[in-house]
């Protein structure tokens, strides 16, 4: 009998035991629930908290963002220095006229080969480099700088250099497609510009031409030119007269003219200068030479231009400069565009044939600052 009793303690205490567990398991497990929703309460965004403050939207109308500066690694972020390696042409002229003229200061243009160590790019002129590269900058260069391809002939007149293939980040070129693309752009204007006048015309055909070398792939404008000659005169100017024009008379001689011969020396893709872009600026209708009409729309109106291709021949093109000689509210409608575009002048000095080209690499190298390279250069070039 005692026996029995002792085992029923024993059992009632190994039920009590089990409970007292089972109790302190619900309680933890209370006590993790209750836990979980103080956390989501005091963190939720939905939730009001000391941590999240309400959203004031007037909270910085009264601060004026203008004159606040900002730090950078350096407290105050340098220009980038670009590197004029040779001088195109050796044709020399003033770094200031860059932020003079095209108000381009992005960048600090410097030619001092001494910086070549800390220049951001260096700017290489293609017709200047020797057959043998002797006269490239150091290699190998450093890792953060870039070279650029400057190079502004057609692929006619592009001497292939052996070994220049992959050296190159970046293209500076007229190419649209080139990493840095220089073009006389017209510029479009939504306020109608009702001044424009055409100028007073003594000449009805003007052409100013210097390159004669047939090398230089002229033939094509040559043959074109002495087959027009025979249904119609052409003023000359330049060197085929055997005489350079002053720069001082390039746009007022131009001006005179309704017509004028914006021949190019060789036919390309994108390919047609200020040859082009002297007419549109003064109020002459250029007769242009190059790639197909659809390649000059991209860049000019179709009724600013005549376009060779669109006759015949040579006499059907003289026939049709005659009638609008004698017509002056079609030649009139040639000028129609002047409503909204606007052409810019471009510079005529004889050294400042390339100003334009190194102030717009100047902005490119002060604003992009990414990794890029250029492969084979010569297959985008020549296809």
């Amino acid at each position: 009998m005692e026996s029995a009793r002792r085992l029923q303690g024993s059992g009632m205490m190994l039920t009590m035991s089990k409970l007292q567990q089972l109790s302190l398991i619900a309680i933890c497990w209370l006590g993790g629930i209750l836990s979980c929703l103080l956390f989501f309460q005091y963190t939720s965004p939905t939730c009001p908290s000391q941590h999240f403050p309400p959203y004031q939207p007037n909270v910085y109308k009264n601060i004026d963002f203008s004159n606040l500066t900002f730090a950078t690694d350096s407290q105050t972020q340098e220009k980038p220095i670009l590197l004029l390696w040779f001088w195109p042409e050796n044709y020399r002229w003033d770094f200031g006229d860059c932020k003079t003229i095209y108000n381009i200061d992005g960048c600090h243009l410097t030619d001092d080969r001494t910086l070549y160590n800390q220049a951001d790019a260096v700017l290489i002129f293609h017709k200047a480099i020797k057959w043998d590269l002797s006269n490239l900058p150091p290699s190998p260069r450093p890792p953060f700088q870039k070279w650029i391809w400057f190079h502004v002939e057609s692929p006619t007149n592009t001497p292939k250099v052996p070994g220049l293939e992959n050296l190159f980040n970046l293209t500076l070129s007229y190419r649209r497609d080139a990493d840095i693309s220089v073009r006389y752009r017209l510029t479009v204007n939504k306020k109608p510009n009702e001044d424009f006048v055409i100028p007073k015309k003594d000449k009805l055909l003007c052409w100013f031409v210097s390159n004669l070398v047939p090398s230089t792939g002229v033939g094509t404008r040559m043959n074109y030119y002495n087959e027009l000659k025979k249904y119609i005169t052409v003023h000359l100017f330049g060197k085929i007269t055997g005489a350079r024009m002053k720069d001082e008379d390039y746009y007022s001689t131009m001006a005179s003219c309704k017509f004028y011969l914006a021949f190019e020396n060789s036919i390309h893709k994108d390919y047609f200068t200020e040859k082009l872009n002297g007419p549109l600026t003064v109020g002459t209708v250029p007769v242009v030479l190059g790639p197909p009409r659809q390649n000059y729309e991209d860049f000019a109106p179709a009724n600013s231009f005549i376009h060779v291709n669109d006759f015949p021949n040579a006499e059907a093109l003289a026939k049709y400069l005659h009638q609008l000689d004698k017509d002056d509210e079609a030649y009139k409608r040639y000028f129609d565009w002047r409503k909204h575009l606007t052409a810019t002048p471009h510079l005529i000095h004889w050294n400042q044939e390339f100003v334009i080209y190194i102030c717009h690499a100047c902005e490119y190298i002060g604003r992009h600052k990414e990794y890029k390279a250029v492969h084979d250069i010569y297959k985008w070039w020549f296809s």
